[in-house]
């Protein structure tokens, strides 16, 4: 695929052409960031949902000044939940430690479990530590990839005092969730966290077994 001209992307973000917008939008990933922002906002109301959830992510990714706050309004008010949920997440790849509380209250307010999701997901990837009362609520859902994605989130943000809520998974029917304690705890150095490494170097699942041991050795690398 050849590369676009910054007009010619424009002019084909205009066609009725739903596969000439998607490839238009793609090729925004060769231009830079304050070039690429404007042409994505000509798309954000497209009636395609999935070039919309192209040019949401697209946001995270060629961030800007503005991107944080179109992205927090997306989230809060988009009809669309699968929108909202990418939100969410492009939220997360900004790393702006601004967006704990449009998430937070996501997660807290919003009804559907994909945006939940993602928004658990993004606190982990701001790596903010005033995540931690969201995150351990979140390994209470009843929804099993939330419980995966708190534990990963709260590896991510090296909640130490986490250790004790998140070890109830060790046994977890979930070999993912299993795998996700595995290398959270290879971020939360303390005497349970080796035993339970040693636990789960011993699980049935080989990416378990696998994950364990990549923690121990990182922990015992950082001692």
């Amino acid at each position: 695929m050849t590369n676009l001209s910054i007009q010619e992307i424009s002019s084909q973000l205009e066609s009725d052409n739903l596969r000439d917008r998607m490839v238009a939008l793609a090729n925004l990933r060769h231009v830079s960031n304050e070039e690429a922002v404007p042409l994505i906002k000509k798309v954000l109301d497209d009636e395609s949902l999935q070039l919309r959830s192209m040019a949401v992510f697209a946001l995270g990714v060629k961030p800007t000044e503005e991107c944080y706050s179109i992205l927090v309004k997306i989230l809060e008010s988009d009809p669309d939940y699968g929108i909202r949920a990418d939100a969410a997440g492009a939220l997360g790849y900004l790393g702006d430690i601004r967006a704990f509380e449009p998430l937070s209250r996501a997660f807290y307010e919003d009804t559907d479990w994909l945006v939940r999701f993602s928004a658990a997901v993004s606190l982990g990837n701001i790596k903010d530590p005033r995540a931690h009362d969201v995150l351990i609520q979140a390994l209470n859902s009843e929804e099993v990839v939330i419980q995966q994605a708190a534990i990963a989130a709260l590896g991510e943000i090296k909640d130490i005092e986490s250790v004790d809520h998140i070890l109830r998974f060790v046994q977890s029917e979930d070999w993912l969730v299993r795998q996700r304690l595995a290398e959270a705890l290879g971020n939360l150095p303390s005497a349970k966290t080796i035993s339970a490494l040693k636990y789960l170097e011993k699980d049935n699942h080989s990416h378990v077994c696998e994950a364990a041991r990549i923690s121990l050795k990182r922990l015992e690398q950082a001692s």
